[in-house]
């Protein structure tokens, strides 16, 4: 491959003379002049190493080193370095799409295995092989209920993800669904509820209310399910960022809808099955194809093109370095962490507001703003606001003794410095 050439005075009079214009100037004549920019304030080129100098002390202004006890939808945890190494891979990294399962039984592997994953943690009979995200997963989800039901009308309890309940109702809308939002609800008319556990205050759920025939929906955190028995609902969605997925500046990540049975056949994305061949081989091949354009087009049971083949693939190989024993450890690590913090600031005068949570919890500082400013200069992300008086605090098996110790000295400091005012 030849390395990349600008276009030549030459090249440009050609292509001029093909589209009948005289100057690069008359090709432009309809923009106005007030549109135009007619002058970029570049500064002067550099060599590479130059460049890569003034990058490095440009990045050196970025703080890095703060503790970090933010969460609320994606989370800072452990990632085992041979994930990188395996996911460079070039076979993962570029591959697309595996209709043809003659040369992608790798690709068909690594989804079928992503899948069988997500059933065995949250206690489903089936999965797809991911979505976007966890919101979409959501979304994808209520769609499913809907089209299962024949009910255009869904519950969502207030305490989801705002996030997530963002993308719901842009979903729901040009779907023509109406969206019930509150506490709980006896309608009578529903496709579905879908409730999150745990919710965004941290408070974890088990009791789902369910009338006539609708569907229960349980959004929950993969790795609170190693820890607690998942919900045993219709449909169960979640996000994977937790399962070794970088926090990424917010993405990519990827979500999941695993479900029973009798309700894989409305599965949005794909779907990867496994059987033998003719030789008697296992095999891999995309099933049960109801999806997007390339099988039922107007039929389809998502817009979805696609999935999100090579996180769900972090996700698999996260599961499976660490194991059934290491999964184990690092939830009651994480839980351990949150309660020790919680419990901790609960003796400084601040109020947990949670009764029964995983790794993070609703904490009332008086003036969440004041807090996290005070916090952050001395080097900690204490948490995400919530409203004017509360903050959610999240704690990973990162957060160790030392890292806690710090959040609860200064914590202190700022507990006195309001009393002293």
């Amino acid at each position: 491959m030849y390395n990349y050439e600008a276009l030549s005075d030459n090249d440009r009079a050609q292509m001029l003379d093909v589209i009948g214009v005289k100057s690069v100037e008359e090709l432009y004549g309809s923009i106005p002049e007030s549109a135009r920019v007619n002058f970029l304030n570049l500064s002067e080129g550099a060599d590479e190493i130059a460049a890569q100098k003034n990058l490095e002390k440009i990045a050196k202004m970025n703080k890095i080193d703060y503790l970090c006890f933010l969460g609320g939808g994606a989370k800072k945890r452990f990632i085992p370095p041979a994930i990188a190494d395996l996911i460079s891979r070039f076979e993962f990294l570029s591959c697309y799409t595996p209709y043809q399962a003659e040369i992608s039984q790798g690709s068909l592997r690594v989804m079928y295995e992503f899948q069988s994953v997500i059933c065995s943690i949250v206690n489903q009979d089936v999965s797809n092989a991911s979505v976007y995200d966890g919101a979409s997963a959501c979304a994808e989800a209520i769609l499913m209920a809907s089209r299962l039901t024949k009910k255009r009308k869904v519950f969502v309890c207030e305490d989801i993800n705002l996030n997530y309940l963002e993308v719901i109702k842009t979903y729901l809308w040009a779907n023509d669904i109406e969206l019930v939002i509150g506490k709980d609800t006896d309608d009578m008319e529903l496709c579905a509820k879908l409730y999150q556990t745990p919710n965004r205050y941290g408070e974890l759920k088990d009791v789902f209310k369910k009338n006539s025939k609708e569907l229960i929906i349980a959004c929950v955190d993969l790795m609170s399910c190693i820890l607690y028995e998942p919900p045993k609902v219709d449909i169960t969605v979640g996000d994977i960022q937790s399962f070794g997925v970088g926090l990424n500046f917010g993405g990519a990540y990827a979500g999941f809808i695993s479900c029973r049975d009798e309700y894989k056949r409305q599965l949005p994305g794909r779907i990867s099955g496994k059987t033998v061949d003719k030789s008697g081989k296992t095999a891999y091949c995309l099933t049960l194809q109801t999806r997007e354009q390339h099988i039922r087009r107007e039929k389809a049971t998502s817009n979805i093109c696609s999935n999100q083949a090579l996180v769900a693939f972090i996700a698999n190989l996260y599961a499976r370095i660490l194991g059934e024993k290491g999964l184990l450890k690092i939830a009651k690590m994480s839980y351990n962490n949150a309660h020790k913090l919680a419990e901790k600031l609960s003796e400084l005068g601040f109020e947990v507001e949670n009764e029964d949570f995983f790794d993070e919890f609703t904490l009332n500082v008086g003036c969440s703003e004041k807090f996290l400013e005070f916090m952050k200069e001395n080097n900690i992300l204490a948490g995400c606001k919530i409203d004017e008086k509360r903050i959610l605090v999240s704690v990973s098996e990162l957060n160790d003794d030392v890292e806690i110790s710090e959040y609860i000295s200064s914590a202190k400091k700022f507990s006195l410095i309001r009393i002293a005012q």
